[in-house]
């Protein structure tokens, strides 16, 4: 997985308009061998999208090595439909394809879909309608809605909801169906989020939409209308042990914080008060003092625990001490990943360090209190015990929060983008609604690729005669 540094957020989603020779929409099709489903596949996706969608589009074919007449099919579906082309790729894989054919395209909003059209078209445009609209940054059909209705057998719904429920109790990802081959997103979101996905096969669009919730973004889901075809040349049980493959690896690099997610925030909406900080109030101080409290809480039950076990083998300072030390090392390393955000092992040495000199403090006022009260009392309770230390315990966590945010978390300074970095242009919608444009050719622009992705080739298919 790749972990690069950071070039910076996201910028806050705008609407979208038709730019001048260049298509709102970028529908790609992997295909591997679909010499018969291609040519009806695409005329009636260009029907439809001619017929109903208000903006310039383009439909891609991304042809995955196939070795039948499907080249010639991509070519003849070309001649006579400028919004048509084809793209050749040697190598198999549909996440290499989309992967491929998404991060050379220009298009502000790119979809996808699978070439037999099991779902129905009509639910394409509301896929797309959030983006456009700028409310979301991802959007996916779903069978598995209560609205949806879908036509398969009880073997591709058992594997289907069963791979589901694996993601939320694995993943503990909430998006209800990752394998429904409808899926768009915008441009600017895949030009950063391509780069994190390591997976060119079937699991593409579960690593994707796993990234992408983890991260923040927003995922707007479609109740589709969707019937399985029943000549679908997809392996189950070698897809399966992929997918749980890749399910561990992502689920092991997200635990580790290996992938700077953080390239991928958004502010939170158009509201000004979201886009800058009010005076006064430091960034993320609500959240914090949250994620401070529930760690909090849970580290001074934890530190009872201990201290009452412990108190009768090593005394009540001893115990103190032991107690606090494991409490310490615990809440430092919640505390870094749950309530300031820091990811990965970076410092992670020195963060326990310096949390070892908190809990010094903790320790210093927590002792002299068992000190006081023992001068106080010759044989005090452990009730009362208990009472001193959960009071002096509250003033070393006011302390102690505003330690670790000024001193061993503190806010990083304003991170410029990195030199070099290629910025898609995002357009903004004019104040008037658009009229319907004229067909526009454009062909696939030529840009450097970001991605790091396995080497493919990648050839425009040679246009023939119908």
């Amino acid at each position: 997985m790749s972990t690069d540094a950071s070039p910076g957020a996201l910028p806050a989603r705008t609407p979208l308009a038709p730019l001048p020779g260049v298509p709102v929409l970028d529908v790609v099709i992997p295909v591997f061998n679909e010499e018969k489903d291609l040519g009806p596949c695409v005329r009636r996706l260009h029907a439809h999208l001619t017929r109903t969608f208000p903006y310039p589009f383009r439909i891609t074919i991304a042809d995955n090595a196939s070795t039948d007449r499907t080249p010639e099919v991509a070519a003849a579906l070309a001649v006579g439909r400028p919004e048509v082309r084809g793209v050749r790729l040697e190598e198999k894989g549909r996440g290499r394809a989309l992967r491929t054919v998404w991060s050379r395209s220009e298009a502000p909003v790119l979809a996808y879909m699978d070439v037999d059209l099991s779902t129905d078209l009509n639910a394409l445009l509301p896929l797309v309608a959030p983006l456009i609209s700028g409310h979301s940054d991802l959007a996916i059909g779903t069978r598995l809605a209560r609205s949806s209705r879908v036509v398969r057998g009880a073997k591709r719904e058992f594997v289907s909801r069963a791979y589901n429920l694996l993601l939320r109790s694995s993943l503990a990802a909430r998006f209800s169906d990752a394998q429904c081959g409808f899926k768009a997103i915008r441009g600017e979101v895949a030009e950063r989020l391509l780069p994190l996905v390591e997976d060119s096969g079937w699991f593409f669009d579960t690593e994707l939409l796993v990234l992408a919730e983890r991260a923040g973004l927003r995922i707007h889901e479609v109740p589709v209308d969707w019937v399985d075809d029943p000549d679908s040349t997809v392996h189950i049980a070698r897809t399966a042990a992929e997918d749980l493959k890749g399910v561990w690896r992502v689920g092991r690099a997200l635990a580790v914080g290996a992938l700077p997610l953080d390239r991928l925030a958004r502010p939170f909406g158009d509201d000004p008060r979201d886009r800058t900080a009010l005076p006064g109030v430091p960034r993320g101080l609500a959240r914090q003092l949250l994620g401070f409290c529930a760690v909090g809480i849970l580290s001074t039950l934890l530190y009872l625990l201990l201290y009452s076990v412990l108190r009768g083998a090593a005394g009540p300072q001893g115990a103190n001490a032991a107690a606090l030390l494991l409490c310490a090392v615990a809440n430092t390393a919640a505390n870094r990943r749950l309530t300031f955000g820091v990811r990965g092992r970076a410092r992670a040495i020195r963060h326990q360090a310096q949390g070892l000199v908190v809990f010094g403090i903790g320790l210093a006022l927590t002792s002299g209190s068992l000190a006081a009260l023992g001068a106080a009392s010759a044989e005090p309770s452990h009730g009362t015990e208990l009472a001193v230390l959960i009071t002096a315990n509250l003033a070393a966590t006011v302390l102690r929060f505003l330690l670790l945010r000024a001193w061993v978390f503190p806010d990083p300074p304003a991170r410029p983008t990195t030199p070099g970095h290629r910025t898609r242009p995002v357009p903004v919608a004019a104040p008037t609604p658009p009229i319907r444009p004229t067909t526009v050719t454009t062909p696939i622009r030529p840009t450097t690729d970001t991605t790091p992705t396995d080497p493919t080739t990648v050839t425009p298919t040679t246009q023939e005669g119908p």
